[in-house]
């Protein structure tokens, strides 16, 4: 009896520790339901129990989960259609809450599209495309996480992060806004041409004007240069004069005969000339 009763003991021994002890993986948090209703979360890895036959365990994931839904179409303030495929990581932040309102990581993934898309309709409706394109898509998606993030609580989800990963604008709407960017890139390029133009023939106003000034400038020096030299030829000419009155005449007559006779110069003076005293007698 005795080795009957051990066997007994002993096999239930091995089955409260077959169904009553639980070892808590760092990647997973887990919720104990007991009778169908759960009782407690487990979010810490680590050896764990339960009671055998009469409590369960629901195991969830601890780690980021990915959301890639499907490309949606949102209107602007501007009133364009923009059609974005977005994706986003979340996470079950309270599996016990989880479990109550959506039980499965299949059916939030489909409260998700609902929450993002809302989410995402709110904030983008309010800003131009170009804006949602280019220059405020991080602060918007920043937004539209935290928006998601307060509805997606009420579940026992937090969503991390919600990114664009294209955004286009329908087919029969994109010749006409290749157009418009033509036309704008256009404008741009006349606008840019005509602003040179302008600046080109400012530059060569200022140009000219200092070219007439310099000009004027080396005009005046060379004026002073010459009447300077003129001044003291004057003087040359008069000390000579003075010093020898016949000589300098002489010699002021040679030099004009030098510029006047050549192969090209007629001069017709009479005999008594007295230009030409100093060629009389000559023979």
């Amino acid at each position: 009896m005795k080795n009957i009763g051990s066997i007994i003991l002993a096999v239930l021994l091995l089955l409260f520790l077959y169904g009553g002890v639980m070892i808590v993986d760092e990647t997973e948090q887990i919720v104990i339901v007991q009778m169908g209703k759960p009782v407690r979360n487990i979010t810490e890895p680590g050896l764990n129990f339960k009671i055998p036959f009469i409590q369960s365990a629901t195991v969830f994931e601890k780690r980021l989960l990915e959301y890639d839904s499907a490309p949606n179409t949102i209107l602007t303030q501007d009133k364009k259609n923009l059609t974005l495929d977005n994706y986003a990581q979340w996470r079950i932040s309270d599996p016990l809450k989880f479990m109550q309102t959506m039980r499965t990581e299949a059916l939030a993934q489909s409260r998700l599209d609902d929450i993002i898309y809302s989410s995402l309709r709110v904030q983008l409706g309010t800003h131009l495309m170009h804006e949602i394109v280019s220059t405020m898509r991080d602060s918007l998606m920043h937004k539209v996480t935290r928006n998601a993030t307060q509805t997606a609580n009420e579940y026992g989800m937090e969503i991390v992060d919600v990114r664009i990963k294209r955004a286009d604008l329908p087919r029969e709407n994109e010749q006409a806004v290749f157009d418009r960017m033509k036309a704008e890139r256009n404008r741009m390029a006349k606008q840019f041409r005509s602003e040179g133009e302008e600046e080109a023939v400012k530059i060569r106003a200022e140009t000219d004007k200092d070219r007439e000034i310099i000009l004027a400038d080396a005009y005046k020096a060379a004026q002073m240069v010459r009447g300077d030299g003129e001044a003291q030829a004057i003087k040359i000419y008069a000390r000579a004069f003075q010093r020898d009155p016949d000589f300098y005449e002489f010699v002021r007559t040679m030099d004009a005969y030098l510029e006047i006779f050549d192969e090209k110069t007629k001069l017709v003076l009479t005999p008594e000339s007295d230009f030409l005293r100093y060629l009389k007698g000559m023979k």
